[in-house]
């Protein structure tokens, strides 16, 4: 991704008032928990700031590299010892030490909050191919894994991963309250949910992020709207994830300058996809699934409501990345009431299918449920479907798929890290991010072990291709479109080009205000 934002305009300066160097970011991605053990979600964007992780994805970069770490890597022909050592002198914010045992402690803890159920759906899925986390001295972490991957050293990335201190997080519990304790660039001094958290610069932070700026105040809003007009009326300084396209396309017919700000565009990985629960009596149906498939037209979808700020994908894995496809195209090709038709007439459907599409109506952004009506409308107009759209807010819509309450719903993806494996090994298996099971014993045991032996990524574009094969004849999952990246900023602000890493979540400490123009 490369993303240019208001780059070789004035002087950068690291110094100034204390008003000078705070920034004010709007963002429509509030977390669903603050506690990094629970969330395979959007709730990463503030783990990055306030947590620290082994590796991560300094500015620029696509492969990890060390951050609470000094070193790390492969210390076995095998690739199945993994070593790293942490850094001297590393503390959490509270004061307590951050050593070997504090890390063995945090990994440990996310398997038993998973074994116990009491966290579903959670960040151990990140985790398949560890077997168990020794230490040497203070500061030597040993992962030793069941079986070779050379995913391994992004998954440290994820903030997933994220170093909790012991002695504020239970072993076999979530923490509560709005409190962090972490080892991060930043410390979190106040947090209102759904409404802002308030970053400060951790003055103890030892780690790779060079910090520009003293504090940042992240602001959750529920519409795009209300944040451009906050943006306009400088009440905050950059807006990033859930601009709806009418801004955006406004913003563009503006020669992307209005009241000084600043629009932006990148290319970008974000992926919104539905997904069937087979548990369901008419979604386990496959000709019903390949019938649906049948009717999308994700071009309309694109068109009609994201007004080309989104392009239709065709393949779980997004264009742009080593095994992308378009097997639902080659599949299906334009939407067709007939084929659909004969789809179902040939199973001995012959009356409309009843279907509940379920949605989040907080998350994604306002026009989601346009979206969702407009697929409604699609299904329906051929007489083949009769559809009942229902939502709920974030966290409740996460409770309510991973008790597997929904016939078919609708989920956004950002990288964990930029593979293609984290667009497939999430989503199958008996335990995946959406806690709903999809076994496939090709994908899970030949293809996923078989890529991951590969370090050339490059030499596993057979495997991946595979295995989009299979999920094209399942249709268990449905891509519908890959978005873009837009940032919309004060003309005050750099840094935003820096700003994203490689899962396109931001890095508070590369946005700082010029001095002059």
């Amino acid at each position: 991704m490369s993303i240019s934002l208001l780059a070789g305009c004035g002087v950068l300066s690291s110094e100034g008032s204390d008003e000078e160097e705070q920034i004010t970011v709007g963002t429509m991605s509030a977390p669903s928990t603050l506690d990094p053990a629970k969330a395979w979600d959007s709730s990463w964007e503030l783990y990055r700031n306030v947590f620290q992780t082994l590796l991560s994805f300094p500015s620029g970069a696509t492969e990890p590299e060390p951050d609470a770490a000094e070193s790390c890597g492969f210390k076995d022909s095998a690739s199945t010892v993994f070593t790293c050592e942490l850094r001297e002198g590393l503390r959490f914010s509270d004061g307590d030490e951050l050593d070997a045992a504090a890390v063995k402690y945090s990994f440990d803890r996310m398997r038993v909050l998973d074994e116990k159920k009491i966290v579903k759906g959670g960040p151990m899925g990140l985790l398949g191919s560890l077997d168990k986390v020794e230490t040497k001295g203070k500061r030597t972490v040993i992962f030793r894994l069941k079986k070779p991957d050379a995913t391994f050293p992004f998954v440290l990335a994820t903030p997933a991963m994220s170093i909790v201190d012991p002695q504020e997080y239970p072993a076999d519990r979530l923490r509560e309250g709005n409190e962090v304790t972490g080892s991060g660039p930043y410390t979190l001094q106040a947090y209102a949910r759904n409404e802002k958290a308030v970053l400060v610069k951790n003055d103890s932070y030892k780690g790779a992020a060079d910090i520009k700026n003293d504090a940042v105040t992240i602001r959750y809003f529920q519409k795009s709207s209300a944040m451009v007009d906050a943006l306009k009326a400088k009440q905050i300084d950059v807006t990033f994830r859930g601009l709806d396209s009418r801004d955006i396309v406004t913003m563009q017919g503006k020669g992307r300058r209005e009241q000084d700000i600043e629009l932006v565009e990148g290319a970008g990985t974000e992926i919104r996809y539905l997904v069937f629960n087979t548990k369901d009596p008419w979604a386990r149906k496959l000709p019903v699934r390949r019938a649906f498939a049948q009717l999308v037209d994700r071009g309309a979808i694109a068109h009609n409501i994201y007004q080309d700020t989104v392009e239709p994908l065709y393949s779980m894995v997004p264009r742009g990345l080593t095994g992308h496809a378009t097997g639902f195209f080659d599949e299906y090709g334009n939407p067709s009431a007939a084929k659909a038709k004969r789809i179902l007439t040939q199973a001995g459907i012959n009356e409309p299918v009843p279907l509940t599409l379920w949605y989040t109506s907080d998350r994604y952004g306002s026009a989601t449920a346009k979206e969702f009506a407009e697929l409604k409308r699609q299904l329906e107009a051929s007489g083949l479907f009769e559809i009942t759209l229902k939502n709920r807010p974030w966290t409740e819509f996460q409770e309510g798929y991973s008790k597997g309450e929904y016939p078919v719903f609708g989920r956004g993806w950002f990288p964990d890290f930029p593979d293609a494996d984290n667009y497939i090994a999430p989503f199958v298996g008996p335990k995946n991010v959406l806690n709903t099971p999809y076994p496939s014993r090709e994908i899970t045991d030949q293809l996923l072990p078989r890529e991951r032996r590969e370090a050339d990524r490059g030499a596993v574009i057979g495997d991946f291709e595979r295995a989009q094969e299979i999920l094209v004849d399942d249709v268990r999952l449905l891509p519908l479109w890959q978005g873009k990246q837009y940032i919309m900023s004060s003309e005050e602000i750099a840094g935003g080009e820096r700003a994203l890493d490689p899962s396109a979540i931001m890095m508070m400490w590369e946005l700082q205000r010029k001095t002059s123009w």
